[in-house]
């Protein structure tokens, strides 16, 4: 068995409404899965915000409109404050929107119970507080508890799907180290390996990258990149790493006044977006380079 061909989990009888999120598994009747009609992660003219009453109610983003498509890293842009936290939450369905809709291939977020959800749908977040005493198998193993039922018992078939997704993100040989024990990076690492096990259409992630070095940043980003084309994830990053982003990203998503621009980084690169959401009186953006670089201040 290879890291690119998951174990069969044990049987979770049917799910209505969505697609099969592994596409290559076994069918359990002859003949593929049929396609959704949307695979991936559809946002249908979105509009967040926060606060209780109208009167105090603040939009931040209003008629969002945006697709993350499967098999692609899209990456989640914009300045502090510009509402990438607040999209987030109503992507993952742990805020709901002011109106419209996110759907995984096909299927309203906030309208599937939590199991469900956590079936298709795996968030992972910047945890600085994750148990300290557990081993990063048993951290993994969390992940397969949608897929266990009430008894939440996992079978011979979810100790093999934790096993695989160990492997895959290369940390087979962390398994048995405590989390307390483990570098930043390897806690990312782990912590994404827990998603996978949740075997998911779609994979959030809010600032993997924010503690690592540089050469982490780039193995991390480049293992999500290679996940999302190997196992037709649709991977939708946050990040404040601008130029790794933009060299590493099928897709971006850019927050700025109020509005969500889609695009290829170069689409985004040479309209002038990047440069318009981030320059500033130090800084601009380079398009033809991908890169930012510091104003010439003129000579001393």
């Amino acid at each position: 068995m290879t890291a690119s061909e998951p174990p069969e989990p044990a049987e979770l009888g049917p799910d209505p409404g969505l697609a099969e999120p592994w596409p290559d598994r076994e069918a359990a009747e002859p003949g593929p899965d049929p396609e959704p009609a949307e695979p991936g992660l559809v946002v249908d003219d979105l509009t967040v915000g926060y606060g209780g009453s109208r009167r105090r109610r603040r939009t931040v983003l209003r008629g969002v409109h945006a697709r993350a498509r499967r098999g692609e890293l899209t990456v989640l842009l914009g300045a502090n404050g510009s509402g990438k936290s607040t999209l987030l939450r109503a992507l993952c369905g742990t805020a709901r929107p002011l109106a419209g809709e996110c759907r995984v291939d096909g299927a309203s977020v906030t309208g599937l119970d939590p199991v469900r959800r956590a079936r298709v749908l795996a968030t992972v977040l910047t945890e600085r507080d994750v148990p300290p005493l557990l081993s990063a198998r048993d951290l993994v193993s969390l992940g397969r508890h949608p897929h266990t039922g009430i008894s939440g018992r996992l079978g011979r078939g979810d100790h093999a799907v934790v096993e695989w997704a160990l492997d895959a993100v290369g940390v087979a040989e962390l398994a048995g180290r405590r989390v307390a024990e483990l570098s930043d990076g390897e806690r990312q690492r782990v912590l994404t390996a827990r998603a996978l096990a949740q075997e998911p259409a779609v994979l959030l992630l809010d600032e993997p990258t924010a503690f690592l070095d540089v050469p982490g940043k780039v193995a991390l980003t480049g293992l999500l990149r290679r996940l999302a084309r190997d196992r037709g994830l649709a991977v939708v990053m946050c990040v404040h790493d601008l130029e790794l982003a933009l060299r590493t990203a099928d897709a971006v998503w850019l927050l700025d006044g109020g509005a969500l621009h889609e695009g290829s980084p170069a689409e985004l690169a040479r309209n002038g977006a990047i440069g318009r959401a981030f320059d500033g009186a130090d800084l601009e953006f380079v398009p033809d380079e991908g890169v930012f670089r510091l104003r010439d201040a003129g000579p001393v």
